[in-house]
């Protein structure tokens, strides 16, 4: 194949914007804005997992409250209407003025005992709360770095997106210009070779990859003619030429 030498120097232009745009797509992609919102979500979604069981502890707890306060108020009007009969003197029989004593007592006990339960479950409900409270805070805390993190990743790709977009336009212009076949080959080289499809001969060397060259390669391409295409013998990359390339 051959190309003017001046295309073949625009081709290391195109391989220049072809390597500033592979490694902004690695900048953008490992910001560590995104390991840092990785990492806070979960930590978010651990908390909001924990304030909702508090929250259902909660609503729990204030049901059974309920229900024990709705009992503590039945045995005390039962107990209310029972010391209504004995004090008024309607009961005269002996025994019938002893049993309503004993179940006066009775409810007396079954109401010292509910009011016990009722206390026990306002204070898991007061427990349940703080704790619910707490993981309010922390969820609004979490979410507001997540927040503050996400701004900066976005305000980073921005940036990021904007040097593509640069760098995109300028590899369209120059690539316009260079032949269609050698950007063929160079595109297919580019994809086979990580990357880089084309490399500088400086100093003897590939800097493609890395290799100097051998004696009889470089007396080689000292006899090609200048708009030869030649390729590294070891990575079989695009060689062009320039004055450093110690031939």
């Amino acid at each position: 194949m051959n190309a003017a030498p001046a295309d073949q120097i625009r081709l290391l232009d195109v391989q220049d914007l072809d390597v500033r745009l592979q490694q902004l797509a690695h900048k953008r992609k490992s910001l560590p804005e995104h390991a840092e919102i990785e990492s806070l979500t979960k930590d978010l979604t651990q908390l909001r997992d924990l304030l909702v069981a508090a929250q259902t502890e909660e609503s729990d707890c204030a049901r059974e409250q309920t229900k024990a306060e709705q009992d503590v108020d039945q045995v005390r009007q039962r107990a209310a209407r029972d010391q209504q009969r004995l004090d008024s003197g309607a009961v005269s029989s002996p025994k019938d003025l002893e049993n309503l004593q004993r179940e006066i007592a009775s409810l007396a006990k079954r109401q010292g005992d509910l009011e016990d339960v009722v206390l026990e479950v306002m204070e898991r409900r007061e427990s349940a709360q703080e704790r619910a409270g707490e993981l309010t805070e922390r969820v609004a805390s979490v979410q507001a770095k997540i927040d503050d993190a996400t701004a900066r990743r976005d305000a980073a790709c921005e940036g990021i997106d904007a040097e593509v977009a640069s760098a995109t336009k300028e590899r369209e212009v120059i690539a316009g210009s260079v032949p269609a076949d050698l950007l063929k080959l160079y595109e297919k080289l580019r994809e086979q070779q990580g990357g880089v499809g084309a490399a500088k001969l400086y100093a003897r060397s590939c800097q493609g990859c890395r290799q100097e060259l051998a004696i009889t390669e470089l007396n080689e391409i000292r006899q090609a003619a200048p708009d030869t295409v030649v390729r590294c013998e070891n990575c079989r990359r695009i060689l062009v030429r320039t004055s450093e390339s110690g031939l």
